[in-house]
């Protein structure tokens, strides 16, 4: 990149590592045009209303959109240097350097036959265990139990592999310890002065909220009437937790319009709320009745001292009264 300096470079790819890629690009002073066949960057999480602000914000940044096309040849001088890429429409762009961020698949052939495979990854359990006991899978290349959603997902980012890595180390050295994988897809990307987070997924109807003439706003993915999806620019350390926390609860919701009105403000409003709690009703001999909003597993531990100090005293008092026969 320092010895490109002022360059041009292509991006091929409009997705997470196009975009950052571009981003990086840029700050370095080289040139860059973002080619992809998309309508919009970001085509797999961003709405259209989304992917309009970031898109323009890349663009006061000096970067240039070519999209609903794809990369077909290069060109080459006589000194084998690259010079420029052609386009499926024709388009010729001059180019120093070439970044392709298409995607990828897992390669997976070496263990067909071997291991299951599953939505084109190593099917794991929750302790990031393939069929064979003895291999473990984590990162892009596994297809694991995702709790929120009850199914199986192949998820590609950094926070997956760090974090299903960690699992699997810690099923593999304390397997009796390690309870399930139960992880909240998370995404996050922080480029120029932006900073993104998305929780859950993103399918359903969408309800936008926030600026986004400014620098603060968000989306909330409402499928089945619950809350599965929620996303956030410019949020505090609290505001992503709240966001978060709201996706995992999955809250009904009745009324998308009020979800709009109230924006950022549901989740935090939300977040603030003690863990939900069931009220005990706890018989009398009477006939009297009490009670109590204390949350069950506190219910279940009290319930257990008394009955284990009611067993004691009858206990003390039967051996004593055995004594006097």
């Amino acid at each position: 990149m320092q010895s490109s300096g002022g360059g041009n470079a292509v991006v091929i790819g409009g997705g997470y590592i196009g975009m950052e890629c571009a981003a990086s690009l840029v700050i370095g002073k080289i040139n860059v045009t973002m080619v992809f066949p998309e309508a919009h960057c970001m085509a797999r999480l961003f709405t259209p209303k989304i992917a309009s602000f970031y898109e323009e914000f890349y663009r006061s940044k000096g970067v240039k959109f070519v999209k609903g096309t794809v990369l077909t040849s290069f060109d080459f001088d006589s000194n084998e240097k690259m010079t420029a890429v052609n386009l499926r429409d024709g388009t010729k762009l001059p180019a120093d350097m070439v970044i392709v961020g298409i995607g990828i698949r897992p390669n997976t052939s070496l263990f067909e036959g071997q291991l299951t495979l599953e939505k084109g990854g190593i099917k794991v359990n929750g302790q990031m265990q393939s069929s064979n006991s003895s291999v473990y899978a984590v990162g892009d290349v596994a297809t694991f139990p995702v709790k929120i959603f009850g199914e199986t997902r192949r998820l590609e980012h950094v926070d997956s592999a760090r974090k299903s890595a960690r699992h699997a180390v810690a099923a593999i050295m304390e397997p009796e310890k390690t309870t399930e994988f139960d992880y909240l897809p998370f995404f996050y990307s922080r480029v120029f002065t932006l900073s993104w987070q998305f929780y859950g997924d993103c399918t359903g109807d969408v309800v936008h909220f926030g600026d986004f003439l400014g620098n603060s706003f968000g989306a909330y993915w409402v499928n089945k009437g619950h809350i599965v999806g929620s996303f956030l620019e410019g949020g505090t350390k609290e505001e992503y937790q709240a966001i978060a926390k709201i996706t995992r609860l999955k809250p009904a919701i009745e009324d998308l319009s009020d979800l709009e009105t109230q924006g950022l403000g549901f989740a935090l409003t939300l977040s603030d709320k003690p863990e939900p709690s069931e009220a005990v009703v706890v018989s009398g001999g009477s006939g009297s009745t009490l009670a109590t909003e204390k949350p069950l597993h506190v219910w279940h531990a009290t319930a257990g001292v008394i009955l284990a100090a009611s067993i004691s005293a009858f206990a003390y008092w039967y051996g004593r009264r055995r004594r006097r026969w």
